[in-house]
Order: structure tokens, then C-alpha cells, then sequence
């Protein structure tokens, strides 16, 4: 092909292309389609504590029902409903040396430990839920201010026999009492346990009670108003606190004979009990004897005569301590009458709440409150 006729070979495909363009050029763009959306149907995986904080179900607690029962007037615990409206009763428990072990003791919801001659002391529980009770004593006899200190809970009185100056109140029909001297109770309250020595084998049982109030026709509803006690809520327990308020894991009120005390555990809240250099065990459960309060009261103390038989002033006031929780606080006391419920009080005048349950009171000579401590721990005990 010559030159020419290249160059004339070009100019035509140059035409051609502008031709090609022009008719391209004129169509208008079509858009280009979305990419398909493709669902994953691939099982998801599962989620991990990794991956999300893990959902975290409490259970609401349960509101606690106290459908049948009632709160004890003698420890402000809950209890049934018809017990709590029983009238209690109380006994006189013999606590020499020989007369141990006691039986039945550690079921009294309120004990009473006084002075009485030579230097001994004497118990009087008090028993708000006895009717099943299995064996109940030694029942050692009355004395006069013991029976003041019933009447103030207006509890039935079991003794058996009383110090020659109790008769005549105990005669006077002033007192509803059980009185193992008289036949007819004795046959229907006491029993005799032929492995003890008298006077240590009088015993009671809680069916022999019952009998025996019948027996007497004595009045069993308890009207608890305007008794000893007042409670703390379970949930808002007393601590004793303030410039006042001493350490008193270790109890001392200073007995001379059975020389007891109390060693607090804060694991529980109680006091267990100790007398004649070891624990103070209820020979019925075997064991150890423990209540959450103590209380002190500081009485006026007289002997009456040759015998050493005691009175001790149980109406009128005084002063004593408060003891719970690993603490002591000093309190007074004020008491109407013979009869009437005995009240506690704080340096400020303020009736004192006790924490709910058992209560142990001793009763403290003036002349010998020197002789009461309260201590850290067992290794300074006086």
C-alpha cells in the first residue's frame, strides 16, 4: 500500500470512530444495579459471659409470716399466739452444789438468782411454755422476796414448804401457789427421784403443773400489760453505747459461795453460765445454760435472825447494771409495790429496751456491789 493510500486508510478509521463514539456517547447511563442483600441464615452463636454481662437473678426474700404466733412478753420473741396469752408459772430451784444438776431450768424464758442463808443463792425460773416440760427442779422451798418477785410477772408459784416468815402471806390468799406441803398438790405437781438424797429429789413435770392449777382452779389467761419488759425489733438490736457503757464480755456478780459467771460469745450474742468452777448445765438437755440479757439489781439485804434467813427489799428503787452484747451500762431501778412489775432505767431516765430473749437477774447485795466485775476476758477475772 503506498503512503497515500495509508494515509487515507487512517482518515477513514478515524472517521468511523468518531461516528462509533457519537452514537455511544448519546445513549444515557444506566445505573448500576444494588448489590443483592444476602441474609445470613447460619445458626447465630451463642452468647458468652464474654460477650454480655451476664443477667444476675435475685430472689427476692420471702416476708417472713408470724401467722399463729405473737411476741413473748417475757423475752419479745415470737412464739405461739396461745402460749403467749398464758399465764406463766414460776419454781423455786434448789442450787447448792448437791442438789446439781439442775432439770428443766434451761426451758425458763426469765431467771431469778438471790442471795439466801449462808452466802448461798437460790434460782427461781420463770416459764411461760411448761406444759411439756419433762422434770423440773430440785422444788426447794419459799422465801418471802421470791415470792414478791413472782407476783411482779403474776405467775403461779411452785415451792415446796417457805421459811417460817412466808407463811403468812402464802396463807393469806394474796399469792396463787403451789405448795408441795399440802397433800393434795403434792400428789397431783411433785414426784420423787429415789436416786437423790432429800431434800433434792422433789420434781415437777410440766402435766403435773397443769393438773395441779386445775387442782386449784387457779386462772391461767395472762394479761401481759404493763409487765417488766420492753423489746427491740429482732432486726434493730440493742448496743449499748455512750461514756457509761463498759466492756463486760466477762460477768462476775460476785456470789460468794457457788462464785458464778457469764462469758460472753459474739458468735450467738449469749452469755453462758458458770458456777462452782464449771460450766452450769440443765441435766435435762445437757446443756450449757445461756441467755442474751443480764440484769443487776443492787437491794437492800437484812438478816432476820440466828438461821441467817434473809429479806431483801424488793419494792422501792435502786441503782444496778444493764448487761448485753458484750457491754454493761449502769441503770436504776423502780418497783411500785410487792406486787408490781419491776422497771429499768438509763442514766438519762429513759426506760431501758432489752434485746430479745432470755433474761438472767441477780440480785446484788448493797453491801457487797464492791465484789461484782465485769472484765475483757477469763484472765482478768477477779
Amino acid at each position: 500500500m503506498s503512503k497515500m493510500d495509508r494515509k487515507w486508510m487512517a482518515a477513514l478509521l478515524a472517521a468511523l470512530g468518531v461516528s462509533v463514539c457519537a452514537a455511544g456517547c448519546g445513549k444515557k447511563e444506566e445505573p448500576e444495579p444494588e448489590p443483592p442483600v444476602i441474609e445470613d441464615t447460619a445458626a447465630e452463636e451463642p452468647e458468652t459471659e464474654s460477650d454480655v454481662e451476664a443477667e444476675i437473678v435475685v430472689d427476692e426474700p420471702e416476708e417472713e409470716s408470724h401467722e399463729g404466733e405473737a411476741l413473748s412478753p417475757l423475752t419479745g420473741m415470737w412464739i405461739d399466739e396461745e402460749i403467749a396469752k398464758q399465764r406463766p408459772v414460776s419454781c423455786m430451784i434448789g442450787n447448792t452444789d448437791t442438789a446439781l444438776p439442775q432439770y428443766g431450768v434451761g426451758e425458763a424464758d426469765i431467771i431469778y438468782e438471790a442471795p439466801v442463808e449462808g452466802s448461798l443463792t437460790r434460782l427461781m425460773g420463770i416459764f411461760q411454755d411448761y406444759k411439756d416440760l419433762k422434770q423440773l427442779g430440785s422444788v426447794r422451798s419459799c422465801r418471802l422476796y421470791y415470792a414478791y418477785y413472782s407476783m411482779g410477772f403474776d405467775a403461779i408459784y411452785l415451792h415446796y414448804g417457805q421459811a417460817s416468815y412466808a407463811t403468812g402471806f402464802l396463807e393469806s390468799g394474796q399469792i396463787d401457789d403451789l405448795n408441795g406441803l399440802e397433800y393434795e398438790v403434792d400428789r397431783a405437781v411433785i414426784y420423787r427421784d429415789n436416786t437423790k438424797k432429800a431434800p433434792h429429789n422433789a420434781y415437777a413435770t410440766g402435766k403435773g403443773l397443769v393438773d395441779g392449777i386445775a387442782l386449784k382452779g387457779y386462772e391461767t389467761a395472762y394479761d401481759a400489760e404493763g409487765t417488766h419488759y420492753q423489746f427491740a425489733e429482732e432486726d434493730e438490736p440493742v448496743v449499748l453505747e455512750g461514756p457509761d457503757s463498759l466492756t463486760a464480755n466477762i460477768v462476775q456478780p460476785g456470789y460468794r459461795i457457788n462464785k458464778p459467771w457469764f462469758e460472753y460469745n459474739a458468735k450467738d450474742g449469749l452469755y453462758y453460765r458458770y458456777q462452782y468452777g464449771d460450766k452450769h448445765i440443765d441435766g435435762t438437755t445437757n446443756e450449757q445454760l445461756a441467755v442474751t440479757n443480764i440484769l443487776l439489781q443492787d437491794s437492800n439485804v437484812r438478816t432476820l435472825d440466828d438461821n441467817g434467813y434473809l429479806e431483801v427489799d424488793t419494792a422501792g428503787e435502786g441503782s444496778g447494771y444493764y448487761i448485753t452484747g458484750g457491754r454493761a451500762i449502769p441503770v436504776t431501778w423502780k418497783c411500785e409495790d410487792h406486787f408490781s412489775p419491776t422497771h429499768y432505767y438509763d442514766g438519762e431516765g429513759n426506760e431501758i429496751t432489752l434485746n430479745p430473749g432470755k433474761t438472767w437477774v441477780c440480785i446484788i447485795d448493797n453491801d457487797h456491789t464492791d465484789e461484782v466485775h465485769f472484765s475483757e476476758d477469763a484472765s482478768q477475772m477477779q
